[in-house]
């Protein structure tokens, strides 16, 4: 009971944790690849750091075919990355995570395609309901809805895609735990966007201030390597639902610092379509298999 308690505590802080993401990036001026390369190489630094500390070692050779799939999954999270602080940088930070944690609805639509799994009704209405919800946060209708604002969500739905692309990928890795598949996965992250930086924006931390470094360490060693270790330590000692429901903590703690902290605006529409994104995306993991 109390290792579930812990477990439990850890994991709904892990959320809290990532929901304040936004206002940190939003401090870091370089270019949304270069965060993510640092991003990705803090975070594999600190998890590789506490693999060493816990005496767990990768069985390399067990996990040899599923390496490729560890490698596209880690790219897809890169340019995840990029494409999720692209959103911050062109709308508010409560309908960019919004737009961003449609990714549960594509795997839905998805999964009947790649697995040949038959839709229920409950996940057709899930399906239907969330996306007049994405509807209703792109403020259609809206006259001070800009075009920046409609590019800001655009590039959150490109985030989706691409984290419910590494959901998927993930459902054909087998043979690797959570924490090492992750380790993986940022350092093939790393090896893709090492290029990609160098071929675009290049390095251009010198130019950084003060509360700049401050916010790019906070992403990189809290955000990402500190809260990831909280998070798969907490998925081992909890049941899937329960470990399903206090993510929802993620996107809730976000679009509060949104409307509270930074006084974003966000019209009833958009908070109703927030509404129905999470309310039907949680209710479709709600009594299904764990």
């Amino acid at each position: 009971m109390r290792k579930t308690s812990k477990a439990r505590w850890m994991l709904m802080a892990s959320m809290a944790i990532f929901g304040t993401l936004g206002p940190f990036v939003r401090n870091i001026s370089v270019s949304s690849g270069e965060l993510a390369l640092y991003r990705a190489v803090m975070a594999a630094a600190l998890i590789g750091i506490f693999l060493m500390v816990t005496g767990q070692k990768i069985p390399f050779a067990a996990i040899r075919k599923e390496l490729p799939l560890l490698l596209l999954s880690g790219m897809a999270m890169g340019f995840n990355w990029i494409l999720l602080f692209e959103a911050y940088k062109y709308t508010t930070v409560s309908v960019a995570t919004l737009s961003y944690y449609f990714a549960p609805v594509i795997v839905t639509a998805v999964c009947p395609i790649l697995f040949r799994e038959k839709l229920t009704g409950k996940q057709i209405i899930c399906f239907v309901m969330s996306t007049v919800g994405l509807v209703l946060i792109t403020g259609i209708g809206d006259l001070n809805a800009g075009s920046s604002h409609f590019t800001g969500i655009l590039f959150g739905l490109g985030a989706a895609v691409l984290y419910a692309t590494v959901i998927l990928l993930n459902k054909f890795i087998k043979n690797v735990e959570g924490i090492h598949r992750t380790f993986l996965q940022f350092l093939a992250a790393i090896a893709v966007l090492i290029p990609y930086v160098v071929l675009t924006s290049g390095v251009t931390l010198g130019g950084l201030d003060g509360i700049g470094w401050v916010c790019l360490l906070i992403v990189g060693l809290l955000h990402t390597g500190v809260t990831y270790c909280m998070y798969f330590s907490s998925l081992k000692e909890l049941p899937g639902q329960k470990a399903a429901i206090l993510s929802y903590i993620d996107p809730l703690v976000a679009v509060l610092i949104s409307v509270m902290v930074l006084r974003e605006s966000m019209t009833v529409w958009q908070a109703i379509g927030g509404v129905l994104i999470l309310g039907f995306t949680l209710w479709n993991e709600l009594g299904g298999k764990e």
